[in-house]
């Protein structure tokens, strides 16, 4: 257990502790607006880029919070997530590595999150599980079912506290809808339509690069090598890197696993199925031919669940999430949230109002299924941390949810449909598919 999770304990016990004989500083106990350390959460950042230097300043916004580490391989990346940190922090005091084993070895550190591309999720997350660390690990959980069933099993095994960064979850107009359906609103549910277009500039452009790049020199502020982890060796090519990995199947799933995630989370959430997931899958998409990139386009899939509810996907939008039941439709915007129903009259009044559900609006009392509301994904998992409650999207939630997105791909790689047992957690009678369920991983990156 991390050095700081014992000195919570020993500083609740001694404010408990009220005749003893000896001073304890205001700070100590929180007056004067400061955060005693029984209440403050020491942070690391595994991972500098975009997304990394988003989840930095988000969890900062929370005083309980004080970020004293960040690791990237890439050097330029490294720095600007320092230069954040320490724009908030109001010091000097986070030290940076390009190895994040430096970090989650370190006893003083608590908790981290992990940023990374997809296929460093699960090597960074399970390792510092297993070092006593709890974590926020962005979505997809991983790049791969076996790699997000490590990460699943490991958080069960250390008991420690793991948010998956689905963070739609945490909207809780989502979490309305949900209710909504699970209290029988819709009637009896038939369909999902998940609705993924890729339309944006930046799909376009990778759907239309034609040609797969020469090798390039690596830049001297990346270490390439340590970028490809578990995967590779392969020679640098910038169109692999950046932001663009999320189309290379060896480090991302494309827009499956990329919006997926958070589509098919809700889904999920919506049918009461978090602990599950389909039996079937049929899926085909197209893949780019002479292209740097080999995830699909165009996809179209149908996922039945065991009691004949069926998730119907495809390009099409706008992007969110249809239920269908017996007694009308509710339609979930991702992102964002907003809900529109074949009668209005469902919704909650500040919805129609067009005003988002907010933490303290109350729910239905006749509601059996009150999933509650959360004051945010990031507070949520700071919250956790310090009670020791499960969050919002636990690692059950996100292994089942990157499950159907990796399964949906498998699919297509395989040109046919496949069979999965949710309970076992195995396909059926399928060798050439089940070797896609996890990558051979490069030593000494095991999971």
């Amino acid at each position: 257990m991390a050095a700081n999770h014992t000195r919570r304990r020993f500083l609740k016990t001694a404010s408990a502790m009220v005749a003893a004989p000896y001073f304890v500083p205001g700070s100590a106990l929180g007056l004067g607006g400061t955060i005693p350390p029984s209440d403050r959460i020491v942070m690391g950042a595994i991972g500098c880029g975009g997304k990394g230097r988003h989840n930095s300043s988000q969890f900062q916004k929370d005083k309980r919070v004080q970020f004293v580490a960040a690791c990237d391989v890439d050097q330029n990346h490294l720095q600007l997530g320092i230069d954040e940190i320490n724009k908030h922090n109001g010091n000097q005091d986070c030290t940076g590595s390009e190895d994040f084993r430096e970090l989650i070895a370190r006893s003083d550190i608590d908790a981290f999150h992990v940023s990374t591309p997809d296929h460093w999720h699960a090597v960074a997350t399970v390792r510092a599980l297993r070092n006593g660390k709890d974590v926020y690990c962005e979505k997809p959980l991983a790049n791969s079912f076996g790699e997000s069933k490590a990460i699943r099993d490991a958080t069960r095994q250390t008991g420690r506290i793991l948010q998956c960064g689905s963070h739609e979850r945490s909207n809780n107009n989502c979490r309305c809808a949900a209710e909504l359906v699970r209290n029988g609103r819709l009637g009896k549910i038939q369909t999902v339509r998940i609705q993924m277009p890729c339309e944006q500039e930046h799909h376009l452009k990778a759907r239309n690069a034609k040609s797969s790049p020469e090798s390039q020199p690596v830049p001297e502020h990346l270490n390439w090598d340590m970028w490809q982890g578990p995967t590779g060796p392969t020679d640098f090519r910038q169109e692999y890197c950046h932001f663009w990995w999320r189309f290379v199947l060896n480090y991302g799933g494309g827009e499956m696993t990329d919006r997926g995630a958070h589509i098919i989370d809700i889904a999920q959430l919506g049918l009461g199925q978090d602990n599950s997931g389909p039996v079937e899958f049929q899926a085909s998409g197209l893949q780019v031919e002479d292209s740097p990139y080999d995830a699909f386009w165009d996809y179209e899939f149908t996922n039945t669940y065991a009691n004949g509810v069926k998730l119907v996907g495809s390009t099409k939008g706008p992007r969110g999430l249809k239920f269908e039941g017996a007694d009308g439709w509710l339609f979930v915007a991702i992102h964002g949230g907003a809900l529109t129903a074949s009668n209005p009259e469902w919704l909650p009044q500040n919805v129609r109002d067009g005003k988002p559900v907010g933490v303290d609006d109350p729910i239905p009392t006749e509601f059996q299924v009150r999933l509650g509301r959360s004051p945010g994904h990031h507070q949520n998992f700071i919250d956790c941390v310090l009670s020791r409650k499960s969050p919002m999207a636990t690692a059950e939630i996100g292994h089942r949810t990157a499950t159907i997105c990796h399964l949906n791909n498998i699919a297509m790689r395989v040109g046919r449909t496949i069979k999965w047992d949710p309970l076992r957690e195995e396909l059926i009678d399928d060798i050439a598919a089940g070797e896609f369920l996890i990558p051979n991983m490069r030593d000494p990156w095991k999971v």
